[in-house]
């Protein structure tokens, strides 16, 4: 069986290796399901310790009943994210996460975000958003959209890889060497991205040439960069059998390092807000702003006091709203009750699908999300299930993605044709979600509900 696994996460297979290598395994079929779900799992197509293959795995380990892939910049963890989940017997879909501008106006004039910090912490005027559902037929134009963008962050990346240089030569470490240690640690040439994190992990192990693992590192981090672990990451540290010793180590190399060599991305990296909208809406993806929310005492005690966009959401709102975005996705575990009804409430006036996920990029995350399970957020089981359903559905005939003018049911309220396709989603075949979409299209055609 640990061969099985080793294969199942190996990044250097082929996806069609990694999937025969989960048909292989047995125990994939002995965790029961709690119902929970999560739509923002990362691979190692961005920055992860998982394949696509594994994600599902270990979706299913957790007990989710539905997984979905969301990597920066990417989609090529789509097919393999749903085939890998329909092994498993559970639903999954795909998306991408990406940096836009909100400085301009769809007019071109100035955007009262231009200057502010939106859900970004090392940028202002720029915000995460995330495409869901992409109907399979659109994942190579899907590529060919994210081509320049990852092209532009690739050359970024490199003269960041230059400015951490000189901060590791000044403190006597060797330097990265950007095509061995950053390029050839990503997915870049498979369609993947290269990360600030790719960066920080070829940063990573340089220290660990340098000090070796356990208190040397901290206490040479601390001498050489004067970065200070803290008491909770300096025990994880000083453990050198510990299994995630190397997402630790960048958890603080991210607060502390990172602003020393960090390069502002420019336009050609992220794109008007309304161009990645209109893209998405051209392929039947649903386009979905990321709220990300003010931490002041982290609810889940991992977030630093900061503040984004709660101060301004009725401007923020304004502005989704011109460009066109059609869902908001918001992590349950992140925010305070308050910032979830809040938002919830937005949502509902706008008219604005929700998408519940919780960010996935470490090998220390669980992927549980039990809060979905409250009373008050149930209703992200069922819009997730609606989300699977428009993937599939859209695929079949693009006509039936759920934001489609064409859509037999548009002008039906958006809460209405989210409960319909909510059961729909639940009645595909889990095993061949595809092959039955067809069915389940001519089944609402003809009027047939799914309770």
């Amino acid at each position: 069986m640990s061969n099985l696994i080793e294969a199942i996460n190996n990044p250097l297979l082929d996806p069609e290796e990694r999937l025969a290598a989960l048909r292989g395994y047995a125990g994939a079929e002995k965790a029961e399901g709690n119902g929970e779900v999560n739509n923002h799992i990362h691979t190692i197509y961005s920055f992860s310790p998982y394949t696509p293959a594994m994600a599902a795995l270990k979706a299913r380990e957790a007990g989710l009943q539905a997984a979905g892939s969301v990597d920066h910049d990417s989609a090529a963890a789509a097919a393999e994210l749903k085939a890998a989940c329909a092994e498993l017997g559970i639903g999954g879909c795909s998306g991408f996460e990406i940096r836009v501008s909100f400085k301009k106006r769809p007019d071109g004039s100035e955007s009262p975000l231009a200057g502010r910090k939106i859900n970004n912490p090392d940028s202002e005027g720029i915000a995460y958003i995330t495409v869901q559902g992409i109907p399979s037929p659109a994942v190579e134009k899907t590529a060919a959209f994210l081509k320049p963008i990852r092209e532009a962050r690739l050359a970024r990346s490199g003269n960041m890889t230059e400015a951490a240089n000189l901060l590791l030569g000044d403190a006597g470490l060797s330097p990265i060497d950007f095509e061995n240690d950053v390029v050839k640690r990503s997915q870049y040439e498979r369609g993947g991205e290269i990360t600030e994190r790719h960066i920080m992990a070829a940063v990573a192990a340089k220290c660990i040439e340098k000090f070796g693992k356990g208190p040397e590192l901290t206490d040479g981090l601390r001498k050489s960069f004067g970065l200070d672990a803290g008491p909770k990451l300096e025990k994880f540290l000083s453990d050198p059998s510990n299994p995630h010793y190397l997402y630790d180590l960048l958890g603080i190399l991210k607060t502390g390092f990172l602003p020393g060599f960090f390069i502002q991305p420019g336009e050609n990296e992220c794109i008007p807000a309304k161009a990645a909208v209109d893209f998405a809406l051209s392929v039947g993806a649903i386009p979905a702003y990321s709220y990300l929310g003010d931490v002041g005492e982290s609810p889940t005690g991992d977030k630093k006091a900061e503040k984004f966009e709660d101060d301004y959401l009725p401007e923020l709102f304004e502005e989704i709203r011109a460009a066109g975005f059609k869902a908001i996705t918001y992590m349950p575990p992140r925010n305070t009750q308050e910032q979830l009804e809040r938002i919830r409430r937005f949502c509902s006036e706008g008219n604005y699908m929700e998408i519940s996920g919780v960010d996935i990029n470490s090998s220390r995350q669980s992927f549980n999300c039990p809060e979905v399970l409250r009373p008050g957020l149930r209703h992200l089981l069922d819009t997730t299930w609606a989300l699977i359903a428009h993937e599939y559905l859209a695929s079949a005939d693009p006509a039936w993605g759920l934001f489609s003018s064409g859509n037999p049911l548009a002008s039906l309220p958006l809460p209405r044709r989210l409960e319909i396709y909510a059961g729909a989603g639940k009645a595909l075949d889990r095993g061949n979600p595809g092959e039955s979409a067809p069915d389940i299209i001519e089944h609402l055609r003809k009027g047939r509900k799914f309770s």
